[in-house]
């Protein structure tokens, strides 16, 4: 027996002996008992840490989300919190996901028993009003328990900092740090969650703070809202969060032609209809569509399951309906943003749009036509919310005009610091309704900004990983990509190497690399950060739609023998 299997056996038997509380553990580690090859998997790590928090199947075992190790996160960063010198206060919110309210209770008694004042939401809310709540009650952190838009195996839990952001780089050292030094079992304050409650250590959030989010959210709005109430929408919130604050914005932008899809209506950590609640796979808007085909919507919006993502189709002028993809939807919002606060004189000086390094180069042509400085950040919205946050300091938030990434997220205000599935549904009504008055669609827009900058196509390629061998796989292709750099793809030079966990880039490091083919193509690889995947970021331009499409295939071809090679 080799040395990591043996910790793993003494880590096991700790648990087996001291994981007894939550009947659910205690069943699956007697399970494990005659699987060697499962209690390897559920103990051979804890479970990562960094700045999107934790993530991970649901289960027995240190990588796994359980009570234990919700808790021994939650004494992390209460640790952290009592020598940071920010306030002693704690926003904590959860979405539909498995055991989500459960979590969400255990990290608030760890909270309260380390004097840490908790505003807790009653129910499940979304992402961005997480975001909303620290900045609302003046906290030093918030949590969020999600897993966002993995599989129903999953969930997770996202720390903010003070501003609302997702915590940086090196508070998420600092509190690995304080993590690591925890012992799950002995090393946890726990109060008693009723007790709490009464010493008023634990409250629940005011109504005003879910009622004041959505009336900022509706204040973002750009234009004059003409055309949104006649627009005839369907809704899914894919058996997660959105359905309370994305109703109650159709109600405020006089939205009431509006159908929610029945079976992904109610909160269902199971997701029963798909097994990726994920609005950038068609699945997940199967429903959606299928409904439509019956109401003959203008619009179909589905948010994920945290609620910060959103996804969207219209129809396609042959009696069906086509999906609009992230980098779409962002092109369509940039333009829209920026013509109508010109038209309006609302454009500030010196405005300023965000977008990722993996996000459609189309952006640096929309914003070049309208005199916008376009600023690109890594991978992951915290980065965009931290532009934000330095114009704030510099005294002109107002210049910040929108920011969006390929992965389906937006947000057109500072109200909060992550993306916003809320606030993306107000724009695209917005946009639709403008359109629609024109007497065009949303597919009208996109094809008529690719006709005038280029016809930008994008793709993504996810190559799963499981396990502790998946994780060497994936240091592996990196190293070697690295190492041994192709020189050609799909027949074009490789013209330009970027690392970015290399110096001289002008961003955090991070362990990402750019492939440019000239300027009609580029490759980005990068693990995920929150789930064991390879992504490869496929780009294409072309003078027609046909030539970029052909180009973006062969890439796509390039790109899955690099994964297999």
């Amino acid at each position: 027996m080799g040395q990591t299997e043996r910790n793993v056996k003494e880590i096991f038997e700790r648990w087996l002996n001291c994981a007894t509380e939550d009947a659910d553990v205690a069943g699956e580690l007697q399970k494990l008992n005659n699987d060697e090859q499962a209690m390897q998997d559920s103990f051979y790590q804890d479970l990562a840490f960094g700045t999107g928090g934790l993530r991970g199947v649901i289960g027995a075992g240190t990588n796994r989300m359980n009570i234990y190790t919700v808790r021994k996160a939650s004494q992390g960063v209460a640790n952290y919190l009592k020598t940071s010198g920010l306030p002693q206060k704690a926003a904590i919110a959860y979405d539909s996901r498995i055991k989500g309210d459960l979590f969400a209770r255990e990290t608030a008694r760890v909270f309260a028993e380390n004097g840490i004042e908790v505003f807790l939401y009653p129910r499940l809310e979304p992402t961005p009003a997480l975001s909303w709540a620290v900045r609302y009650y003046g906290c030093g952190v918030g949590v969020c328990v999600t897993a966002s838009h993995n599989p129903a195996k999953y969930n997770g839990y996202k720390v903010y900092g003070e501003d609302g952001c997702q915590i940086t780089l090196e508070a998420a050292e600092k509190i690995l740090k304080e993590i690591t030094a925890v012992d799950c079992f002995e090393g946890v304050k726990l109060a008693d969650f009723d007790k709490a409650m009464q010493e008023g250590l634990i409250r629940y959030t005011e109504e005003a703070c879910i009622d004041e989010f959505v009336d900022t959210v509706y204040a973002q709005r750009v234009g004059n809202g003409e055309g949104v109430s006649d627009l005839k929408v369907v809704y899914t919130p894919l058996n997660g969060s959105g359905l309370e604050c994305v109703t109650k914005l159709f109600e405020k932008m006089g939205l009431t032609h509006y159908t929610v899809v029945p079976e992904q209506e109610k909160p269902d950590g199971n997701f029963p209809t798909c097994p990726y609640p994920n609005p950038e796979i068609r699945e997940a808007m199967e429903k959606g569509l299928e409904l439509c085909t019956k109401v003959n919507p203008d619009l179909l919006l589905g948010t994920d399951p945290d609620c910060d993502r959103c996804g969207t189709a219209v129809p396609d002028g042959k009696g069906g309906y086509r999906l609009i993809n992230g980098n779409e939807m962002g092109i369509i919002l940039l333009d829209y943003i920026c013509r109508t606060r010109l038209e309006k004189g609302t454009m500030p000086k010196d405005p300023v749009a965000v977008s990722t390094i993996v996000s459609t180069d189309m952006a640096d042509a929309v914003c070049r036509k309208y005199g916008v400085e376009m600023r690109r950040t890594l991978t992951g919205f915290k980065f965009i919310g931290e532009q934000i946050g330095l114009l704030e300091k510099e005294g002109h938030p107002e210049r910040y005009l929108f920011g969006f990434e390929e992965s389906y997220g937006y947000l057109s205000g500072a109200h909060v610091r992550d993306k916003d599935a809320v606030n993306a549904s107000l724009l695209v009504c917005e946009a639709a309704g403008w359109y629609a008055k024109q007497g065009k669609t949303l597919l009208d827009a996109i094809e008529a900004l690719y006709n005038e900058f280029g016809w930008y196509k994008n793709g993504l390629m996810s190559f799963t990983f499981e396990g502790e061998s998946g994780m060497h796989t994936m240091k592996d292709i990196m190293e070697r990509l690295r190492t041994n750099a192709p020189k050609e793809a799909a027949g074009i030079l490789v013209t330009k190497v970027v690392d970015y966990a290399a110096e001289g880039t002008g961003l955090p490091k991070a362990d990402v690399l750019e492939f440019r083919l000239g300027d009609t193509a580029k490759l980005m690889v990068r693990p995920s950060g929150t789930e064991p995947k390879m992504k490869i970021y496929l780009s294409a331009v072309g003078k027609s739609e046909q030539e970029a499409d052909d180009l973006l295939a062969a890439l796509e071809n390039e790109a899955g023998a690099w994964m297999k090679s």
